[in-house]
C-alpha cells in the first residue's frame, strides 16, 4: 500500500505509548504515570496524551507523550530544509519520550517515532515517518553499549544489512553539541524525511524501531538500578545533565517544531530533568571514571563489533 494510512499510524502510536509506560512503571516497582490529556488552543487542531512518572524508586522523572497536531503552516523549523512544504496544512503525530534514572549508572535514555503529512490542494501529499533511540550514560560500560547497539541492528536488519550503519551514523551526527563538539551520548539510530519504498515499509521499519526501544533498555536499567553510588556520582550525573538540556533547548527539532507550532509547552519540556548542575570551566580528573566518559566512550565506535 502506498496511500498513508494515518489511523493505522495512530493506533500503533498509542498501544506503543501504553507498553512503553507499562514496561517502565514495572522496571521502577514503585512509581506510576500520572496522565494529562490535552487540547490545543482554539484555532489550533489536536492535542494529545501526556504522562508523566515523579519520583519512583528507579526513576526520578520519566515523561512520555503522544501528541497528534494539525494546522495551516508549517514552520520554520520544518520548511527551513524542504522548502517544497512552504504553503501546505499539516498534519503530525509520535509518541516522544525521555528518561531520567535515580541511578548514576542507569543510562538516561530518549526514543521518538513520529509520521508527517503535508497538503496542498490539487497537488499529491507529502509525508514521511522520523524518529530513533539513543542512550546516555553517566558511567560508561561496554556491556551495555554492545547490547544497545546489537537491539539497533536486530530493529534495522529486517530492511536490509545497509540500515543500521545508516541510522547509527545519522544519529551520531545528529546528537552532537556543536558548541562543545561533544556527542551526547553513545548514540543508537536516527531517521528523518523516510518515504522511500511506500507507506508500508516506512511504517514498518517505524514500527520496528519504535518496538525494541524497551527492549534495548529495560534490561540495562536491571543490571545497573541497584549499583551502589555516593555524592561524587551523584554531583557528576546532575553535571552531565546539564549537556541534555543544552542540546534539547539548544538543537533539537522536536522541541523546535513544538514551540515554533504553539504546542503544550509542559508537554515539549518534559523531557528535561528535574535537577540538573553547570559548572564554569569544569573537566574531570585524569584516569578518573569520569574522565573515562569523555575519553572512550563519548567517540563515534563500531559498539558490536569492537
Amino acid at each position: 500500500m502506498s496511500t498513508p494510512d494515518i489511523n493505522q499510524v495512530k493506533s500503533y502510536l498509542l498501544d506503543l505509548q501504553d507498553r512503553i509506560c507499562a514496561g517502565i512503571e514495572a522496571e521502577d516497582g514503585q512509581a506510576t504515570f500520572f496522565e494529562d490529556n490535552w487540547s490545543r488552543e482554539t484555532g489550533l487542531g489536536g492535542g494529545g496524551r501526556t504522562r508523566v512518572l515523579t519520583e519512583g524508586k528507579t526513576f526520578e522523572q520519566a515523561g512520555i507523550n503522544f501528541s497528534h497536531v494539525s494546522g495551516g503552516q508549517l514552520p520554520a523549523s520544518a520548511t527551513a530544509h524542504r522548502p517544497e512544504l512552504a504553503g501546505r496544512d499539516f498534519e503530525a503525530m509520535g509518541v516522544s519520550l525521555v528518561i531520567h534514572p535515580n541511578n548514576p549508572y542507569v543510562p538516561t535514555s530518549h526514543a521518538n517515532v513520529r509520521f508527517f503529512i503535508a497538503r496542498k490542494e490539487g497537488e499529491a501529499p507529502i509525508w514521511w515517518f522520523g524518529g530513533g533511540f539513543d542512550l546516555t550514560p553517566y558511567y560508561g560500560n561496554k556491556e551495555d553499549c554492545r547490547a544497545w547497539h546489537q537491539k539497533a541492528k536486530d530493529a534495522c536488519d529486517p530492511f536490509g544489512q545497509a540500515l543500521y550503519p545508516q541510522l547509527k551514523t545519522w544519529c551520531d551526527e545528529y546528537f552532537h553539541l556543536k558548541h562543545r563538539n561533544e556527542p551526547r551520548g553513545i548514540g543508537g539510530l536516527f531517521f528523518d524525511d523516510l518515504n522511500e519504498g511506500g507507506f508500508d515499509r516506512c511504517f514498518n521499519i517505524m514500527k520496528s524501531i519504535g518496538d525494541h526501544y524497551i527492549e534495548a533498555y529495560r534490561p540495562i536499567v536491571a543490571r545497573r538500578k541497584e549499583s551502589p553510588f555516593g555524592e561524587r556520582e551523584r554531583d557528576f550525573q546532575l553535571y552531565r545533565r546539564g549537556r541534555y538540556v543544552e542540546f534539547n533547548l539548544v538543537f533539537d527539532r522536536g522541541t523546535l517544531f513544538g514551540l515554533q507550532t504553539g504546542g503544550r509547552t509542559e508537554s515539549i519540556l518534559m523531557s528535561l530533568p528535574p535537577l540538573v548542575k553547570w559548572r564554569y570551566n569544569w573537566h574531570p580528573e585524569p584516569g578518573t571514571a569520569e574522565a573515562e566518559l569523555y575519553d572512550y566512550y563519548l567517540k563515534p565506535r563500531d559498539w558490536i563489533n569492537e
